[in-house]
């Protein structure tokens, strides 16, 4: 029983910090990843799909995505998708093929930026601790059920918190990367 429930916190708080590092491939640092339009959905015969599903994306070069769709009536409804998301990203379309230069970050962006990766950060934090909050509950159901004693319970708990300080301190690594990311000129 202790082993299954420190094995699905372990399982659930891996999920909440990958879902936290997929976040900050959404914010835009200045250099050109594929990863910024992910989350971006077109208009595909009546159903939303996103962008890599409706068209080939790449980066031209460190500051330029490219994409080309699948079919020439859909460059229309790709660059109104881009231009209406939160990305403030302007493409420009040439022929079959829609290029996205992403403009240097100004310094108030950047520090709007690092707001958002630390508030996605703590976000995740929170998340490890109701997983931590959530096994120590159940805990308490076997001890209360009797089906574990307290000596066992304090060392399944210290467990769960050498996880979650493992998780938590990965999440601030991940939040200080970024931070220094999005910082650089």
């Amino acid at each position: 029983m202790i082993k299954e429930i420190l094995s699905d916190a372990e399982r659930r708080m891996i999920k909440s910090a990958e879902s936290v590092a997929t976040e900050f491939t959404r914010i835009r640092t200045g250099r050109a990843t594929t990863a910024l339009l992910d989350h971006i959905m077109v208009d595909y015969y009546g159903s939303a799909v996103p962008i890599a599903q409706a068209a080939t994306v790449s980066v031209a070069d460190a500051r330029t995505l490219q994409i080309q769709a699948w079919e020439k009536g859909m460059i229309p409804t790709i660059e109104k998708a881009i231009m209406e998301s939160d990305l403030g990203l302007n493409p420009v379309t040439a022929g079959e093929v829609i290029r996205i230069p992403l403009p240097a970050l100004t310094e108030e962006r950047r520090i709007e930026m690092t707001k958002r990766v630390r508030h996605e950060g703590e976000n995740g934090k929170v998340a490890i601790r109701n997983i931590r909050r959530d096994a120590l509950g159940d805990m308490r159901e076997l001890v209360k059920a009797k089906e574990i004693g307290e000596d066992e319970e304090k060392r399944a708990e210290s467990k769960i918190q050498t996880l979650t300080d493992l998780f938590v301190g990965r999440i601030d690594s991940l939040v200080s990367d970024k931070e220094a990311e999005v910082m650089e000129v």
